[in-house]
């Protein structure tokens, strides 16, 4: 019997376990903005960590949950790793449990955070007890960062993120999939966030507004210039989401403020959109501009390193009986961070589908499936991500 039967034989038998450790975790509520919560989440996962023979540092955040390392207690000094990275928090406030509680029924398992993405944790979970109970061995060491800030933008866990991405020879997102076929994330938008800001000069509405100056007026001005840098048709996205401003009715407005979303698929596109907002002037010279932010998650783009790992896992799908497709995503990952520094494959979570909705779902079925792509991943030699 070769790995892949051994590896798919075994998850198969595992199934019933599966289901009921991923409904374990799911029942443990875990918001992004609730220490004391995720830590509970993180007691479950060092539990399980622990018990495939992981080492495990739980390390507090500040504003955070903080994030969990794990990696094989046994190691060479200075062997090559692999990274894998997942989240525990969820979007759900506490009490979510009680409209949206955790159901196995049919081929599915509902409920809140099930398929952003703590599936997508059991499975990783599984994957190393499939390889533990054959004793192959992986040649690149896999260490696992579970972080408890990503719905957040990852503002605490991305610097570890980022040191270990720079040492590592590929990275492992465990987001979901996207669609019901659970086609992989190659490619990501970038995402940014800016805070505009505008001083004028308060003045009565009615008595003497000559002198003052609006900076709702202003705003408004600036809003249209932002409106006129999307482009739809190139994929980049600019978007006030958010305004501000202004004390009374009877008042010129001495300030306001406005909060924009950008989304922007290369990182070329990046830096160009960020100097077009980061230079902009006001209409009025009496009202002062202060602009804030930037792209806080960079592209995944089609990099040769991507595209070289994206074709391993593919011929890993064949293997399987499964021929995998990829896709572009319109959110931003911590996949994002690690895309810049290494070769990256994301969307390895679960297939199901709502993520952030009342009908968030995880196809039973499609939980074994992933589990052995995962652990096949694992298994791969070092691999040469250059183009000659």
């Amino acid at each position: 019997m070769n790995p892949v039967q051994k590896i798919v034989g075994f998850l198969r038998s595992q199934k019933e376990n599966i289901l009921n450790d991923l409904e374990e975790f799911a029942k443990i509520e875990s918001p992004s903005n609730d220490p004391i919560h995720l830590f509970n989440a993180y007691h479950f996962l060092i539990r399980e960590f622990k018990e495939v023979g992981y080492y495990t540092n739980w390390v507090p955040g500040k504003k955070s949950g903080g994030y969990l390392y794990a990696r094989p207690k046994h190691r060479t000094k200075n062997e090559c790793i692999q990274l894998l990275i997942g989240h525990t928090d969820t979007v759900w406030p506490l009490g979510t449990l009680k409209k949206m509680p955790v159901i196995i029924k049919e081929n599915k398992i509902t409920g809140p955070g099930v398929y952003d993405m703590k599936a997508g944790i059991i499975q990783l979970i599984y994957a190393i007890k499939a390889l533990n109970n054959f004793n192959l061995k992986t040649t690149v060491l896999p260490v696992v960062i579970i972080n408890s800030d990503e719905e957040t933008g990852s503002k605490e866990s991305t610097q570890i993120i980022k040191r270990l991405a720079k040492i590592a020879s590929r990275a492992f997102i465990l987001e979901p999939s996207l669609g019901y076929d659970g086609k992989l994330k190659t490619r990501r938008v970038g995402v940014g966030k800016y805070t505009i800001s505008l001083k004028g000069k308060a003045a009565h509405a009615g008595l003497d507004p000559g002198k003052g100056a609006s900076a709702i007026v202003e705003l408004s001005h600036v809003i249209q210039k932002l409106f006129l840098l999307n482009e739809p048709k190139n994929g980049i996205s600019v978007n006030v989401g958010m305004i501000d401003g202004g004390v009374r009715p009877n008042v010129v407005a001495p300030e306001s403020s406005a909060i924009v979303d950008v989304r922007v698929p290369t990182n070329k596109d990046a830096m160009r959109i960020e100097e077009q907002i980061l230079t902009m002037e006001t209409e009025n010279p009496g009202v002062e501009l202060a602009i804030k932010g930037g792209i806080g998650r960079p592209p995944i783009e089609g990099t040769p390193a991507n595209r070289i790992l994206w074709q391993v896992a593919k011929n890993i799908g064949h293997e399987l009986n499964i021929e995998l497709t990829e896709t572009s995503a319109g959110g931003g990952s911590d996949g994002n961070t690690t895309s810049q520094y290494t070769a990256t494959l994301d969307g390895l979570g679960a297939i199901g589908d709502g993520a952030h909705a009342d009908h968030e779902f995880a196809f039973q079925s499609k939980l074994i499936e992933r589990s052995a792509l995962l652990s096949l991943l694992l298994l791969e030699a070092p691999i040469d991500y250059s183009i000659n």
